[in-house]
């Protein structure tokens, strides 16, 4: 499998999980906040890396719609970014059904989880104070 076909192949996992498709990334959104995934080729190697960005809505005084320069950034209010090896390197030998095996399994394991809470702003308080993620500064202040 390479970079392309997986990157047809997470669509469709990402869909069929809820995420809509927009400007070559994915998003899920709600009146709280919007949950955004882009994959990032990689620069150095034959792999791609996963980034997780949250947009609190109203934060900053804005409110966020799904265009080309939010799926795009670099970073949102909150940002993660996966580098799981044995799912995103291509280098790796990997049969094609084990791979978008791991990739349901992420999906289900951390993907829908992690964007269900980050769709509201209590449940982006509570992956912060479980450690899940961190707020910086100017964020958690949004968020009081």
């Amino acid at each position: 499998m390479d970079s392309k076909e997986f990157k047809k192949l997470f669509g469709e996992v990402a869909k069929s999980n809820g995420f809509e498709s927009a400007f070559g990334g994915w998003f899920k959104d709600s009146a709280e906040s919007i949950v955004v995934l882009e994959l990032q080729k990689s620069s150095f190697a034959n792999s791609n890396y996963l980034n997780v960005k949250v947009f609190i809505q109203g934060a900053f005084d804005r409110t966020y719609t799904p265009n080309k320069d939010l799926i795009k950034s670099s970073m949102g209010h909150i940002t993660n970014q996966i580098r799981d090896k044995e799912i995103l390197d291509f280098d790796e030998p990997m049969d094609d059904d084990k791979r978008k095996g791991k990739l349901g399994q992420l999906f289900s394991e951390f993907i829908v989880p992690f964007a269900e809470k980050a769709l509201s702003k209590s449940g982006i308080k509570e992956l912060a104070d479980k450690g899940e993620i961190i707020l910086l500064p100017a964020v958690k202040e949004e968020l009081a």
